[in-house]
């Protein structure tokens, strides 16, 4: 090494030196954010993870029938020493109140189970010895089916495919994974609505965001200030307000089927309230604002001396917007156009109140298990679904468009 790579070495390390304190100090000033996010959206993310394949029921429940269950060949007909552990295990499940758990955990699996666990559960309190597999045979013949304990086996593990299989309509039997056949196969169609219906309002927030946002950079101050006031303005409000106004405007009697029927638009009164039609108008009018001001902030910084210049040059007006001005608006485009897009999938208030059976999208499924159904497993299923298509769709944006043409502002 000769002296002046040692030299360039030792002035290196000496710059990095002196820039530790700065570089402690920025550190320590976004410590805080860090550590909110770490709190408020890293942690929540791994949970979701998490729930979405644990699977502590039936192991905390049933841990002597798993243990009796492991050199079970799933073929031949179970034997005593199976059901008296099952039998234990039930006594202190009925003990502890957790054979509902086990239940519902098993019903998702078995329609039914929970009802034949509480049952069962009921039975072995009331006996002292066995033999308990009669028992259990003459509570009900199914304890002998062999897809019963072939599931109960299974979700002694620690960790479940299930919940991220039936989430893609998928399901396992006899060691493979099969499609959900008939009315169950419902969550890829529920995908592929939320994916149409936000496909929908980012290509409409896009078709009269962009003429808005021009028409604010070209407008005279005072007419632009106002125009900027009136897309602002639906964010002082409250989302919920929001949507509850297009509930009155979209009605049967509604303001718009009035005004349709007095203009002789339409010779009868539309059903725009609960229907998709609906729902995608009152989301394209929510998302507008989210639309217009990345490409305006974009727009603003396009000098209007280029177009002068173009049409100058025998350029017409169309061609020189279109050749010239609009391909410099693609950086806010496609940040408006994702940001709407990844806002849309989430929605859930809107479709909700406006929209019919038909038009509810994922999140409202989520909100279903979770409040209604407690199945938080397939909730977190359908989120962590959700999550890696928005990452994709995401990732696809920065690979056809870039990074450096993502503008928000």
């Amino acid at each position: 090494m000769t002296a002046v790579e040692v030299d360039r070495i030792n002035v290196f390390m000496a710059v990095r030196r002196a820039q530790r304190p700065a570089r402690r100090a920025a550190l320590s000033l976004a410590l805080p954010l860090i550590v909110f996010l770490a709190i408020a959206f890293v942690a929540p993310i791994l949970y979701l993870l998490v729930t979405a394949v644990g699977n502590p029921e039936t192991r905390e429940v049933l841990p002597q029938t798993l243990r009796a269950l492991e050199s079970w060949d799933g073929i031949s007909t179970l034997d005593e020493p199976v059901y008296a552990a099952f039998a234990n295990d039930l006594k202190v499940a009925k003990d502890k109140s957790t054979a509902a758990l086990l239940g519902k955990r098993l019903n998702y699996e078995i329609s039914g189970m929970r009802s034949r666990v509480l049952a069962a559960a009921r039975m072995v309190e009331k006996l002292d010895t066995g033999p308990y597999k009669e028992k259990f045979l003459e509570l009900n013949k199914d304890w002998d089916s062999r897809e019963t304990w072939e599931i109960i086996k299974r979700n002694g593990a620690s960790f479940t495919p299930y919940y991220m299989l039936t989430a893609l309509d998928l399901q396992q039997a006899n060691g493979s994974i099969k499609r959900v056949q008939g009315d169950q196969a419902i969550f890829l169609d529920v995908l592929a609505r939320t994916l149409f219906v936000a496909g929908l309002v980012t290509l409409f927030t896009l078709i009269l965001g962009y003429p808005v946002a021009y028409v604010l950079t070209i407008a005279p101050k005072a007419i632009a200030g106002f125009m900027m006031l009136m897309v602002l303005l639906p964010l002082w409000t409250s989302l919920l307000v929001r949507t509850t106004a297009w509930v009155v405007l979209l009605q049967s009697d509604g303001i718009i089927n009035d005004v349709l029927t007095a203009l002789h638009l339409t010779s009868e009164r539309l059903q725009l309230i609960f229907t998709r039609t609906g729902t995608v108008i009152a989301m394209t009018h929510i998302q507008l604002p989210f639309t217009i001001l990345p490409i305006y902030s974009v727009m603003r910084s396009i000098p209007a001396t280029q177009l002068r210049a173009a049409r100058s040059l025998g350029a017409p007006p169309s061609s020189a917007f279109w050749r010239i001005y609009a391909p410099q608006t693609l950086p806010g485009v496609v940040a408006g156009c994702l940001m709407t897009f990844i806002l849309s999938l989430g929605y859930y208030i809107t479709p909700a109140l406006v929209g019919g059976p038909r038009d509810q999208m994922v999140s409202n499924f989520i909100s279903v298990y979770i409040n209604r159904d407690l199945n938080w497993g397939l909730a977190a299923a359908l989120g962590v679904v959700l999550l890696v298509v928005t990452l994709a769709i995401y990732l696809l944006f920065l690979r056809l468009v870039g990074a450096d043409k993502i503008k928000l502002g």
